[in-house]
């Protein structure tokens, strides 16, 4: 029971705590509301409800004790109450009885009131009205000042007169009909506006690109013009070097530079471009025009580089790059004056696309011309365009690197047609000495080759050592380097010198050496034309060193550094070997025409009866073509060439002539025979003794003269007639008198000397003592060779 009752006490004394926590919230007028939600949600409302009746309970006793509290102050109120409503009353009645006066008096007031409010109305809308009229006519009158302007075709101020209605009217426009109209009518007007701007455009364009040619013409020709100044001064400037007064610091150089504004040599106006590019920026769409630009402009570009088909391209050429020439300047100009409308990468990507394609035009067309003039002018002129565009900033490194490119192909054909000339100028020359009878002639054809053999003007007229080739073939020779610098010339090659020395190598040795190898080994021209061609060949020989000054000239450098050793041309060597070749030829023809003559086994008698008492018929001639021969070789040919000659032709008649005894057809020859050629031979040595004192030749050559080229012959001659002949075994005797002969050919001739002459009488008419002796002595000889062999 005890448990039972503290249980119930521990009840009542939470529910006392729970009703004081309830009153608490009331009296603080907290909401009741958690504390409803949580006694539903714990499923106690009964709890909650009884607490509620609990708490009314109390708050009845504490307003009843209240109520007793204050039961008499609350009489009182009361009745102080009932007083103060009396006294309401009375004051209700005042107060509408002075409403009523108040309002009989305001009656009139408030009608003067409305009067002047009404007025004030009246007023507002006036002005307001005045306001809006106002505006609609300052609208109208710019619409007007519009329409003007469109009429005048001026869109710059009616599209600036349309901003200004936009931005400080149309939204203040109160008529609303007006306002719509105005407001349809901007976007309409701006299209109109932008349709006659690109058409305006359009007609710049054609008329741009109809005028681009001129413009390059012009600006090319501009720069050619100031190239050809640039040549005539640094002209002057050689020539002042190469007066060598007192050394580099004595002459003066001038230099003149005029100065030449861009826009007076190059006329064409931008004005039309700037004014539409303008107005769409002012119409909100500059990157519209500017894409519609740049389009428009690569269409054309694309045009003119197609070039012209009706056209051969060599009468084309310049008509196509000056097109193009002037579209670049063109937008040169509208790069740096239209305030954006170009960007320079799109310049860019224009100016590369151009060059790809002219450098392949220009390889295409390269490949397929056969002559050297064409490829020369169209190079030329893509030089000066390079130039003019350089000026203006662009790349143009691959077309000079396309030019270059073709420098063997321009150097192959113009080998070509110098290969033609040089064998047209070989086969129509005469191979005689040229004869000059004016000072002109001698300048034009020696002096300006650097020819002369003297510096002293020659009497008129006047025979040159030289044949009229030599000019013929310098002058040539002298167009080929002035081409060769022309094309090599403004190129992407800093120095053309040293490539310009190759092609004139190449020129000398594989066409011209050729050429005159060709004619000398041809084989249809005669001694004196041989002779000739050799002097020809020593003059072109000395003629490389004007050549090569020539080139340093054409090519600007000092004419000293191509006078050094190492740069000197290899073809000097070549056409000296091949002037040799031209004297081993001369020395053939001389020892075949003497064959001719010489041809002893036919022309003498081996086995004659009697003694001749003279030389044989053939020695006449031997001796007039000799005579001949050094005669013309003393007028044409060098000392040391006629030298060689004259010992080459008496060597070969030695030979000749120790080869006739050792000729198969001649079986046997008697004495007779051998003096008879004794005679011959003695001949020839009068004559050679006399040619090599009277050409002056024994004052330079003393080592050995013509007659010492006789000595086999004469040697074996003397042994023949010896009366002794057994001495020839004598080394000493052997040494001293016949040093010449060998053992094998003097065997064999011996073994065909036959002492007595054939014939009835022969042995008879012959016999005498010293004939047998000498017999004896040649068959001792012969025993005595045939043992030693």
């Amino acid at each position: 029971m005890n448990a039972k009752a503290k249980r119930r006490n521990v009840a009542e004394n939470g529910d006392a705590s729970e009703d004081l926590v309830l009153a608490t919230s009331i009296s603080n007028g907290e909401d009741l509301g958690p504390i409803v939600r949580l006694a539903f949600e714990m499923g106690r409302p009964e709890s909650l409800l009884q607490q509620l009746k609990t708490v009314m309970k109390k708050k009845e006793i504490e307003i009843e004790e209240l109520c007793k509290t204050h039961y008499e102050e609350f009489i009182l109120a009361v009745d102080e109450l009932r007083g103060v409503l009396v006294d309401a009353e009375e004051l209700k009645g005042e107060l509408a009885s002075d409403n009523f006066k108040l309002q009989e008096v305001g009656t009139a007031l408030l009608a003067k009131v409305e009067e002047l409010i009404e007025a004030y109305s009246i007023k507002r809308n006036v002005t307001e009205a005045i306001r809006t009229s106002k505006n609609c006519v300052q609208v109208l009158e710019l619409c007007s000042k519009f329409n003007d302007h469109i009429a005048k075709g001026q869109f710059y101020p009616a599209l600036k007169t349309v901003d200004l209605i936009e931005k400080n009217y149309l939204q203040n426009i109160p008529v609303l009909t007006l306002k719509l109209a105005i407001e349809r009518r901007i976007p309409v007007i701006k299209m109109h506006i932008e349709k006659k701007m690109s058409s305006q455009v359009n007609e710049w364009l054609v008329h741009v690109r109809s005028s681009a040619k001129s413009i390059g013409q012009t600006a090319i020709g501009h720069t050619a013009s100031s190239r050809q100044r640039d040549e005539e001064m640094l002209e002057r400037q050689r020539k002042a070097e190469e007066q060598d007064l007192s050394g580099y610091g004595d002459f003066v150089c001038s230099l003149d530079v005029e100065e030449i504004e861009e826009d007076c040599v190059l006329k064409f106006d931008l004005t039309p471009i700037y004014r539409v590019y303008h107005i769409h920026i002012c119409l909100g769409v500059p990157q519209q025009f500017r894409d519609y630009y740049y389009n428009n402009r690569m269409l054309q570009l694309n045009s003119d580089l197609q070039g012209s088909s009706s056209q051969p391209f060599v009468e084309s050429y310049q008509s196509y790059f000056a097109q193009i020439a002037g579209h670049f300047i063109v937008e040169d100009r509208v790069l740096r004056t239209a305030g954006g409308l170009l960007l320079a990468d799109q310049l860019e990507t224009m100016w590369d696309s151009a060059v790809a394609k002219m450098v392949s035009v220009l390889n295409g067309q390269f490949s397929h011309m056969d002559s050297a003039t064409h490829l020369l002018l169209v190079k030329d002129y893509v030089a000066l365009l390079g130039s003019t565009l350089r000026q203006y900033g662009y790349e143009v490194g691959p077309l000079f690197e396309a030019l270059d490119n073709s420098r063997s192909k321009y150097h192959e054909l113009l080998l070509k047609e110098c290969r033609e000339q040089l064998v047209n100028i070989l086969g129509n020359d005469t191979y005689e000495q040229m004869v000059m009878k004016k000072d002109t002639d001698y300048e034009s054809n020696v002096l300006s080759f650097h020819l002369q053999t003297s510096d002293i003007m020659p009497a008129f007229p006047y025979v040159a050592p030289f044949s009229a080739m030599v000019p013929d073939v310098c002058r040539t020779v002298r167009s080929f380097i002035k081409s060769s610098v022309d094309y090599l010339s403004y190129g992407a090659q800093a120095n053309s010198y040293e490539t310009v020395r190759k092609y004139l190598d190449k020129l000398l040795i594989d066409v011209l050496n050729e050429a005159l190898l060709s004619t000398i080994e041809n084989g249809n021209i005669g001694v004196s034309q041989a002779m000739q061609i050799a002097a020809d060949i020593s003059f072109l020989e000395r003629a490389c060193d004007f050549f090569t000054r020539h080139a340093a000239q054409l090519c600007g450098i000092p004419t000293r550094a191509a006078e050094r050793p190492q740069r000197s041309l290899t073809a000097k060597v070549v056409l000296r070997t091949s002037r040799d070749e031209a004297y081993l030829a001369l020395l053939n023809f001389v020892n075949s025409k003497l064959n001719e003559f010489m041809a002893l086994a036919d022309n003498i008698n081996w086995t004659v009866e009697e003694m001749p008492q003279g030389g044989n018929e053939y020695i006449n001639e031997v001796v007039i073509y000799l005579d001949t021969v050094l005669s013309t070789a003393q007028q044409i040919l060098p000392f040391d060439v006629q030298y060689k000659v004259g010992i080459g032709a008496f060597e070969h008649i030695s030979n000749t002539i120790v080869s006739a005894f050792l000729s198969d057809s001649v079986k046997r020859f008697n004495v007779n025979a051998v003096m008879g050629i004794n005679n011959d031979l003695k001949m020839l040595e009068t004559f050679a003794d006399e040619r090599f004192h009277s050409t002056g030749l024994s004052a330079v050559y003393t080592e050995e003269s013509f007659r010492g080229c006789l000595v086999e012959a004469r040697q074996l001659i003397n042994l023949l007639l010896s009366s002794q002949p057994e001495n020839f075994m004598n080394p000493v005797i052997r040494q001293k008198n016949y040093n010449t002969l060998d053992y094998k050919k003097v065997t064999t001739i011996c073994e065909k000397f036959k002492e007595s002459a054939d014939g009835i009488f022969g042995s008879l008419s012959n016999r005498n003592t010293k004939q047998n002796s000498r017999k004896k002595s040649m068959d001792m000889l012969k025993k005595r060779l045939k043992d030693f062999n």
